[in-house]
């Protein structure tokens, strides 16, 4: 297995992507599957090399990558050292960077990759971001959403005294209960989103996807609330809905994880997931 850590993904007047590549050491032709981390995470976040080597195991070129204003560097991709990057991170700044993970994988640099068979998977807020953009790029064959959200525009809890105070301060500081550190949200974070709301409405997308979409989703999920699940499954005439039994918003993974194995529950995540790209590769 070949697995390739922290390559860097540069554009031009923009920040750099770091990205790991996951795949056997064959020349048969695998389904490109990239991976979109959530809100307040990273590539490296718990157990997600060991979803990367799932992956490759069952002959499948795995990405994950570091969302350019998720508030790592080059040389501390893990965690959060460039707070001033997270505070003006927005939507438009993740989608503009999927679209240039897409772009670069289609020029194939790895000649391995079936370039007919892509497939976006997110996690959390990034199912919400994967969503939206394979409902946008012709590229994507498939979409996955793991624990994703069905609403960007409620999370901003709009008019409410704090959402005032956001307004009038222009920053609001997040407790990262796990770093301790205090963690800012720029108001430009509304604003891009007002800004871009049609394009941001994940119903729209959901509704508008002709695609194959699995939606897999905890029923024990504190985070992202099952239903939320329920209402993607709603909105789509294509999609799939999988529960997983005592799965909460990571699936019993946590960070650190320091075992060699995946838990119960993301194991379970991950094969399902496996066993929908599979099923649906295109011959």
């Amino acid at each position: 297995m070949i697995i390739k850590k922290n390559l860097i993904l540069e554009d031009k007047n923009k920040k750099v992507i770091l990205y790991d590549v996951f795949h056997n050491d064959n020349s048969t032709k695998k389904p490109l599957v990239i991976f979109s981390h959530g809100y307040k995470g990273f590539k490296d976040w718990g157990a997600w090399d060991l979803v990367g080597k799932e992956f490759a195991k069952n002959n499948l070129f795995f990405v994950k990558f570091n969302f350019s204003h998720n508030g790592g560097t080059l040389k501390n991709p893990i965690d959060f050292p460039d707070l001033n990057a997270f505070g003006n991170n927005n939507y438009s700044h993740e989608l503009d960077d999927l679209e240039r993970v897409l772009a670069y994988f289609k020029k194939s640099y790895y000649k391995d990759i079936d370039l007919n068979t892509i497939v976006l998977i997110g996690h959390s807020r990034g199912g919400g971001s994967v969503l939206i953009k394979a409902s946008e790029n012709p590229l994507v064959s498939s979409v996955v959403s793991w624990a994703g959200v069905s609403d960007f525009k409620i999370r901003f809890q709009e008019n409410t005294q704090g959402w005032k105070d956001w307004k009038e301060k222009r920053v609001m500081y997040v407790e990262n209960k796990r770093t301790k550190q205090s963690m800012p949200h720029f108001f430009q974070f509304y604003e891009d989103f007002k800004k871009n709301e049609g394009r941001l409405n994940i119903k729209s997308a959901v509704e508008n996807l002709q695609i194959p979409y699995l939606i897999v989703h905890g029923q024990k999920d504190l985070g992202v609330l099952p239903a939320e699940g329920k209402k993607l499954m709603s909105w789509s005439s294509t999609a799939q809905l999988k529960l997983i039994k005592n799965g909460d918003h990571t699936f019993s993974a946590k960070h650190p994880w320091k075992f060699d194995f995946l838990p119960k529950e993301l194991k379970e995540v991950v094969l399902t997931t496996i066993n929908f790209i599979k099923s649906n590769v295109k011959l």
